[in-house]
């Protein structure tokens, strides 16, 4: 095999005979140290572009694809759950409000009963104490009555002793008793008027 420079660094004269290789100057694209070197990567990279392309940048994209969707398919699904917050929130806060409305219909029914059960219980005790207030009344005048009675009976039995001291003889008789009796009434009755 030939080399192609000679240790001086010229080239060699076929190459340079045969249109390969300049004489002197000017584009060298095997001279690595001129613009040679950007020529062959800049033919390198597009021919391994393609096979990078078909294995790794389609990968890429895929992925990048893939997430985008997830990304759009959580937003989504954000969405959605936004809006289904929001609808259970309103139907939360209708069923507040119902709450709360049967709650003070609620409240207005036991305070109507209360105040229903209050005057049934003040009148009960109106209708007790009226009723203990006559049965006292009918006791006392009971009383009231038999101690009379009582007081009627020692007057004339007083009244007999004492007309019998001074007329000197017995005066206690069925009849003697029924003047008397009826002479205190008529006295007690005239007082009481």
């Amino acid at each position: 095999m030939q080399y192609l420079f000679n240790l001086s660094g010229s080239a060699d004269p076929t190459l340079a005979s045969l249109g390969l290789i300049p004489n002197e100057g000017g584009f060298n694209p095997l001279d690595v140290a001129g613009a040679g070197n950007f020529l062959w990567t800049l033919i390198i990279f597009c021919l391994a572009l393609i096979p990078m392309w078909k294995m790794v940048f389609s990968k890429i994209a895929d992925m990048a694809n893939d997430r985008d969707e997830k990304a759009a398919e959580a937003v989504t699904l954000a969405a959605r759950a936004s809006e289904e917050a929001e609808k259970a929130r309103a139907e939360v806060e209708v069923r507040l409000g119902e709450a709360q409305a049967e709650a003070s219909k609620l409240l207005a029914g036991a305070r109507e009963r209360a105040d229903t059960r209050e005057r049934d219980i003040i009148e009960n005790a109106k209708k007790e104490a009226d009723a203990m207030i006559e049965s006292a009344r009918s006791s006392i005048q009971a009383e009231q009555d038999k101690a009379l009675a009582a007081i009627r009976s020692e007057v004339v039995e007083l009244s007999l002793s004492a007309a019998s001291q001074v007329i000197g003889r017995q005066v206690g008789s069925e009849d003697d008793r029924r003047v008397v009796a009826e002479i205190v009434g008529a006295s007690a009755s005239g007082d009481g008027a």
